[in-house]
């Protein structure tokens, strides 16, 4: 032991009183010496994001159910992001962290529960979810209850961004009404008058079967039947059978995940492609990689594609997804990424974590061209919060010119903004914390 620690441990006497404030003046000197020199050597941003409580992204998204691939893709695509706004000093000089929770993949009973449980135990700075328009409505209902900014990626429900519009809360995906919008009018003009519709029976089916009663209507078309089915069916030969009954000139197929995979498998076993037009709203790349090449049919819009080689920063943005999964980013991929980098803009815009200044800083704002990936601006539309670009109609196909991951083929590029819908006619209302 040495002298000094010695005399640390003894009582200080009178005659030590000088040298130990000698001692102290002497080490707080040094200290900021050193201070100086690490300020020198390493960023604030750096020192602060190693310093302080990460920045906390809480993910109630389906990993389990009808929808845990496509849940599972946009995750691919947060952690990416995560890992490129880390790499550029994090969010406000602090690193970010996802928190992630299974919402399943239709039961908002836990949605809600896994929404409390990353806001109040978890102290999350973003709620983000999820695949589910109806899972949407319910945690944005609880994020609005507590103040907390939220990112919906990939729910499409209008009401998200409508009649349920939050000032805290904002939606990656298009709305139903633009989903339809951009192929109705096209189906009418090409395929003749008479639809027949298999509807998933939850909010994003009504949604799609709204919009498409009301581009019927204005386009002098007729609804001659329509099905509303549960989420998870896996037979639909008796939805089929009516649907063929009714002789129609498009079938119209709402369904998604694995339950777009199960109905178009199925009505091409019963030949029905080649008896009737068979379309929808939006195809889902996954929904065509789990398809048999007999299987991919059908006139859609895409949300968002991999394969546009004119486009800046897609070409990067499709490597680094398959470098990470071995396979080229899906729309749902892209809604992941985006949902993440939006909430870090906010932040970082904003110069804040408090919500209310995060929702006005993303309130108008254009997302930069590395984070939009498409060709027309992708704007967060002000005091209504649905992000407003681009969207691809076409059709399916079993391969094509760019190998065997390009499964869709693009007929028309479409800038939203040419077919949305005014914020009156959405239903929002916004209003904002006074």
């Amino acid at each position: 032991m040495n002298d000094n620690t010695h005399r640390d441990n003894d009582k200080p006497q009178a005659a030590d009183r000088p040298n130990k404030g000698r001692r102290k003046t002497l080490k707080t000197a040094l200290a900021l010496g050193v201070a100086a020199e690490v300020a020198q050597l390493f960023p604030p941003a750096i020192i602060a994001a190693r310093g302080e409580e990460p920045v906390k992204f809480g993910i109630d998204n389906p990993l389990t159910g009808t929808y845990a691939i496509t849940g599972r893709n946009e995750l691919h695509g947060m952690e990416l992001a995560i890992d490129e706004i880390n790499a550029k000093g994090g969010v406000l000089g602090r690193q970010a962290k996802l928190i992630v929770e299974d919402s399943t993949s239709g039961d908002a009973g836990v949605a809600v529960q896994k929404a409390r449980k990353l806001i109040d135990r978890d102290k999350v700075d973003f709620l983000v979810g999820n695949v589910n328009s109806g899972l949407t409505i319910a945690m944005s209902a609880v994020a609005y209850e507590k103040g907390v900014f939220m990112m919906d990626p990939g729910g499409h429900a209008d009401d998200i961004t409508g009649k349920h519009c939050h000032w805290n809360v904002y939606q990656v995906d298009p709305s139903t009404t633009l989903l339809v919008n951009a192929i109705a009018p096209s189906l009418v003009k090409r395929y003749g008058k008479k639809f027949y519709f298999l509807v998933p029976d939850y909010a994003f089916g009504h949604g799609l079967l709204d919009a498409y009663n009301v581009n019927l209507k204005k386009l002098g078309a007729e609804n001659v039947g329509t099905d509303l089915i549960p989420l998870g069916t896996t037979e639909y030969s008796s939805y089929l059978i009516k649907a063929q009954a009714a002789k129609p000139d498009v079938i119209v197929i709402l369904q998604n995940g694995e339950d777009q995979t199960n109905v178009l498998k199925q009505a091409v076993q019963f030949g029905l492609d080649k008896r009737f037009h068979i379309a929808g709203a939006n195809i889902e790349l996954e929904t065509l990689e789990a398809l048999p090449p007999t299987s991919r049919i059908g006139d859609w819009v895409i949300e968002w594609y991999w394969n546009q080689p004119n486009v800046p920063h897609v070409k990067e943005f499709t490597d680094a997804i398959m470098k990470k999964t071995k396979r080229v980013p899906t729309a749902r991929t892209w809604f992941g990424h985006t949902a993440i980098h939006a909430c870090a803009l906010a932040a970082n815009t904003a110069k804040s974590l408090e919500p209310v200044k995060m929702a006005k800083a993303l309130n108008g704002l254009t997302l930069p061209p590395e984070v939009a990936l498409q060709p027309y601006p992708a704007t967060f539309r002000a005091d209504q919060h649905l992000l407003i670009g681009t969207l691809w109609a076409g059709n399916a196909q079993a391969k094509g010119a760019a190998g065997p991951d390009d499964l869709f083929h693009i007929v028309d590029t479409i800038e939203s903004k040419t077919i949305a819908p005014t914020i009156e006619e959405t239903g929002c209302k916004m209003t904002w914390p006074s």
